[in-house]
């Protein structure tokens, strides 16, 4: 259940609505999912998240399914089922294919079993890994 509520666009004030307007508009579709018609209670939170989300995403140095890709990665490791649905169906959307999807769940397994391997026995980072090493 969520901590606020999921509001409609006839219980979103004007400046959520307006928000809903550019999500649809941006991504040609009808549908504003639920996580933004919650943020839609905080206006000015709604449009902050929207407007970052945007810049954040879009083509740049990484391709936008490798962004997707990444946001499921971060989604799983984080917990949130959430997430981990609606960039899992943004990511097919891109062209994720059911391999490029197993391989990414391998990926996300083996680096939560060796992080916590190298957490647990507090393995000390090798010079030529950090990042201050100038040598």
């Amino acid at each position: 259940m969520a901590v606020l509520p999921v509001l409609g666009d006839g219980a979103a004030g004007a400046e959520a609505r307006a928000v809903f307007d550019d999500i649809r508009e941006k991504r040609q579709t009808d549908y504003v999912n639920n996580f933004w018609r919650v943020l839609a209670a905080d206006p000015a939170l709604l449009k902050a998240v929207w407007e970052r989300l945007q810049v954040v995403m879009a083509p740049g140095a990484l391709d936008p399914l490798t962004k997707e890709l990444i946001y499921v990665a971060v989604s799983v490791a984080n917990g949130c089922d959430y997430c981990i649905h609606s960039h899992t169906a943004a990511a097919r959307a891109k062209g994720m294919t059911e391999a490029q999807h197993g391989e990414l769940l391998a990926v996300i397994a083996m680096a939560s079993q060796t992080n916590a391997l190298a957490t647990a026995l507090q393995v000390p980072v090798d010079a030529a890994f950090d990042a201050g090493n100038s040598g």
